[in-house]
């Protein structure tokens, strides 16, 4: 690694913070949110802003890509040279509705300064990202006339929808966004105690609606003689799992990948720093499922299965003396390692409509899923983001297993088949609520931070070759 471009890079971005930040809020007052088609124009000038900044600090073939939904923005830079690894760079510049603006002690979109900390909304989630990895890059690109690996730049518009056009994109766009490694650049910066997110579960999420007689019945003209679907759906609930917890869906774990010996430790390492706040924060006395796995296990390391809500018949106040017509619930499965969310939620489906027979019908919707994913805790990516912790944080980050999902994560990782990691720009809090703000000198480590991170990819994953 070059130590003189490397101090020279971290040297203009101190030396132009404040214009970084001045800037920064320039992008913050465009209110690109994603969900309102009121906004379409704001999403637009916000993707040709984005080009245009690319552009003016050196990076090539910068545009705005038309999709189904909103447009995405590429750009890239790829003369590092053949011995050298390309990076995709992934990030969002849709941000959140305001829901109550009467909420906010600040315009949403008017950056305020209070305290250190800058007001606005998409400042935490992830306009900090988008804007901290581009004054990265414009710093080498000032100080150095180089950036130390090929790069390119995905930009997305879409993430707080659930991102629904991103994956049909990638799969059109392979060899645009062929790499040899993937920064997902989304989350906390936290310097006190830096993370990184090494492996996450993917997602089932289905509804479920048992159909009985046309219309409710009297239960005293028609009890003990029309099958009752409330019945039903009970019975499909109790054969979800046994008493122990294990779900009993045929074939549900042939698939689980099981720990090994080094991320079992690694799991024990991460459960001795965050595991007693999270049981406490459950507020329960006694936990289930202990047959299963230890706690940690059976939160991160396990498939799960859920039932989130059910409804039928008369939940008002006293009785209604019904048979009802129909009956239904919703679940969340949860997957691991190995599995595929389109064979377990057939699986799903072909249990719960086991049940049917010539008294009810079963319909079974398979609402939404999400790949899971899990990056080498001891892989090149990784090891050049320890690096970069240690050099501006002066320590290296705890590795978590993460019990919820990631979707854009897991799309890209089945998608591209390329290893990964993870650096969040949002050194703030409330990203989707009032008040949403950024430390803005924290922002400006995970700039310096980001800097290292690119400088030493470049040694760790030396010799990959360019894959542009």
């Amino acid at each position: 690694m070059n130590n003189t471009s490397l101090q020279s890079a971290i040297q203009y971005a101190h030396d132009h913070r404040d214009r970084f930040r001045a800037e920064f809020e320039d992008l913050l007052r465009i209110p690109s949110i994603s969900m309102d088609a009121a906004h379409q124009a704001d999403i637009e000038h916000c993707a040709d802003v984005l080009v245009a900044e690319m552009s003016r600090i050196g990076l090539e073939n910068c545009r705005v890509i038309a999709t189904r939904g909103h447009p995405v923005v590429y750009g890239e830079w790829l003369h590092a040279g053949d011995n050298k690894p390309t990076i995709l760079l992934y990030a969002h510049y849709d941000v959140q509705p305001i829901a109550r603006p009467d909420l906010w002690d600040s315009p949403p979109f008017e950056p305020t300064m209070r305290d250190g900390k800058l007001y606005a909304r998409g400042c935490v989630d992830d306009k900090c990202s988008v804007w901290g990895n581009l004054k990265a890059f414009e710093a080498m690109l000032a100080a150095n006339g180089a950036l130390p690996v090929n790069v390119k730049v995905f930009f997305e518009a879409e993430e707080e929808l659930g991102s629904p056009n991103v994956q049909p994109f990638v799969v059109a766009n392979k060899d645009l966004l062929n790499a040899d490694t993937l920064l997902l650049s989304d989350g906390p910066f936290v310097p006190e105690q830096p993370v990184i997110g090494y492996t996450v579960r993917g997602t089932v999420m289905a509804e479920v609606t048992v159909h009985g007689p046309p219309h409710d019945l009297h239960s005293g003209r028609y009890g003990g003689a029309v099958q009752n679907p409330l019945h039903v759906v009970a019975n499909i609930i109790a054969s979800l799992h046994d008493t122990s917890g294990r779900v009993q869906i045929a074939g549900f774990y042939d698939d689980v990948r099981p720990l090994t010996d080094e991320e079992r430790a690694l799991l024990d390492e991460m459960w001795q720093t965050v595991g007693a706040s999270l049981e406490a924060a459950a507020g329960v006395e006694h936990f289930w499922g202990q047959a299963m796995g230890s706690f940690a296990e059976r939160t991160t390391a396990l498939p799960t299965l859920d039932v989130n809500g059910l409804w039928g018949g008369h939940s008002g106040d006293g009785i209604q003396s019904i048979i009802p017509s129909s009956a239904g619930f919703k679940v969340t499965i949860r997957i691991v390692a190995d599995q595929n969310p389109h064979k377990v939620g057939e699986l799903f489906k072909q249990h719960v409509l086991s049940f049917a027979d010539e008294t009810v019908t079963i319909a079974v919707n398979l609402l939404d899923v999400s790949w899971p994913f899990t990056m080498a805790a001891d892989g090149a990516p990784i090891e050049a983001l320890q690096r970069a912790f240690e050099a501006t944080l002066g320590r290296r980050a705890m590795l978590l297993r993460h019990g919820g999902a990631l979707p854009i994560g897991g799309m890209f990782q089945h998608e591209l088949g390329i290893p990964m990691t993870m650096l969040g720009f949002g050194a703030g809090d409330n990203s989707h609520a009032p008040n949403e703000y950024i430390a803005v000198d924290n922002w400006h480590l995970a700039i310096a931070t980001a800097i290292h991170f690119y400088h030493h990819l470049a040694d760790t994953m030396m010799n990959v070759g360019n894959t542009s």
